[in-house]
């Protein structure tokens, strides 16, 4: 079970979250827990990170920071056996700790990816003993973790990935003999580390990736995410007010959506629960008696073929055009290694058979890096004209159509573009792979919202269907 920001915002939502472990314990299952941060503080840690390199730190910044945690543990915690006063020490040790390299950074004025991860990990260490504590409250032995001690990444600070065997391996001797013992391991979701014991983190959103990592080290016979809506629905309800929760979708249906702006679910989530073939279960702590949604293997396709429609804003079109290019090797693959030495992540590229032009879309906050890198890589083909243009185009959104069984049913792509061409919406670029799960069109950000309501009416998703 993964707790998500909301689900652990306060004392009553913490206690609220321990009552669904215990219950589930009750009911006979091993539960690992994985927690976020209380909501708002890992980004209160950045901020205050990026304040202490400009010389901002005062000690009122680490106060804010502990006296909700520390009002928390009176609450949640009983003082039998010191329980709440390990927590309260753990916890001062954790804000101490955070106090200390922001002072450093008022000194050195450099904030480095290796340190921000140090410090945007430390509201899951908060929160680990508030949930495991609130747990012990209710009768059952419960001990918070470090995933430092579990997860093995690479070197990759910010977005590190999981070595899995090592990961396994350490996963399996630590918290099996727990679950053996009846003990409920509470972990903190987004941090892991390096071989040499240093804290990464697994990228914004990452402890639904980490609850997807421990449940496959552990072969888990299901990951549960337990957030503040119903499930995945078939979209965005702020667009679409009919939008419903599906009830079941597939491992590629999910990581679709997921990719294309569905906020719900990690993209990365579903990758180590579909190498094991485990079941994800998005549920609701505020409405726990809702089925949510279940991600799976099969994941009952829609007998429409389109499940879900969904959309992608704060995104930039570059464009590399130029009637030279055409016939001349390499110029693609001279954009594309620049790009990746950029660490930019490319979330659609578009070609003609003409090859005068090549798009790919980034986002909006990586586009002028690189464009710069491309004008300069790309130099002498600019210079012999080949290419007579590198430009960027912030003023467009992604809008991606999603389902199983659009493979191989006919008119579906004649259903997308006829309820563009009747809301009268220039679709700007087009992108479908050959899995053929996924239709992704470009449009102007100011009409993606009646993109996606055009084509969820025209589907009639707000209907029930066979899923």
């Amino acid at each position: 079970m993964k707790f998500g920001g909301t689900s652990v915002g306060s004392a009553e939502r913490i206690a609220e979250a321990a009552n669904l472990v215990v219950k589930s314990v009750n009911e006979g299952h091993e539960v690992v827990v994985v927690t976020s941060a209380m909501s708002g503080v890992t980004n209160k840690l950045i901020a205050a990170a990026e304040n202490a390199v400009k010389g901002h730190w005062h000690v009122s910044v680490r106060d804010e920071l502990y006296e909700p945690h520390r009002n928390s543990a009176h609450l949640l915690i009983r003082d039998d056996a010191g329980r709440r006063r390990d927590a309260l020490n753990a916890m001062l040790k954790h804000v101490e700790q955070f106090e200390t390299l922001c002072k450093g950074l008022t000194m050195i004025r450099e904030l480095s990816p290796r340190t921000l991860d140090a410090i945007s990990g430390i509201g899951e260490m908060l929160c680990a003993p508030l949930l495991s504590g609130a747990i012990a409250t209710q009768g059952k032995t419960s001990t918070p973790l470090e995933a430092t001690e579990l997860i093995v990444t690479n070197n990759q600070f910010g977005q590190a990935e999981p070595q899995m065997e090592k990961t396994r391996a350490k996963t399996r001797s630590r918290l099996l003999p727990m679950l053996e013992a009846g003990e409920i391991p509470v972990i903190t979701g987004f941090i892991g580390a390096n071989e040499d014991g240093v804290t990464t983190t697994l990228g914004r959103g990452g402890s639904d990736y980490s609850a997807s990592i421990l449940g496959a080290a552990l072969d888990a016979d299901e990951i549960w995410i337990w957030t503040d809506v119903d499930g995945v629905m078939s979209a965005n309800p702020s667009e679409v007010p009919e939008a419903r929760t599906l009830r079941e979708i597939s491992y590629s249906e999910a990581a679709e959506m997921a990719y294309y702006g569905a906020k719900v679910l990690h993209y990365k989530t579903i990758l180590p629960a579909y190498k094991q073939n485990i079941p994800v279960r998005i549920l609701n702590t505020f409405n726990p008696t809702n089925a949510g949604t279940r991600v799976s293997v099969e994941g009952r396709p829609s007998a429409r073929g389109v499940k879900a429609v969904t959309s992608i804003r704060n995104v930039s079109l570059i464009s590399i055009s130029g009637k030279g290019m055409q016939g001349i090797p390499g110029i693609a693959a001279k954009t594309f290694d620049t790009v990746a030495e950029e660490k930019a992540n490319v979330l659609m590229i578009m070609q003609a058979s003409s090859e005068n032009n090549i798009c790919f879309v980034v986002n909006s906050n990586e586009a002028n890096r690189v464009v710069n890198a491309l004008r300069e890589s790309l130099a002498v083909d600019l210079f012999q004209g080949h290419i007579e243009d590198i430009s960027a185009d912030d003023s467009i959104a992604i809008v991606a159509v999603v389902g199983d069984k659009m493979k191989g049913t006919t008119g579906i792509s004649a259903k997308v573009f006829g309820a563009m061409g009747e809301s009268q919406i220039n679709v700007i670029a087009i992108s479908q792979g050959s899995s053929e799960v996924n239709i992704s069109l470009i449009v102007a950000e100011k009409d993606a919202a009646k993109a996606v309501l055009a084509i969820h009416q025209a589907f009639e998703l707000h209907k029930p269907s066979s899923e």
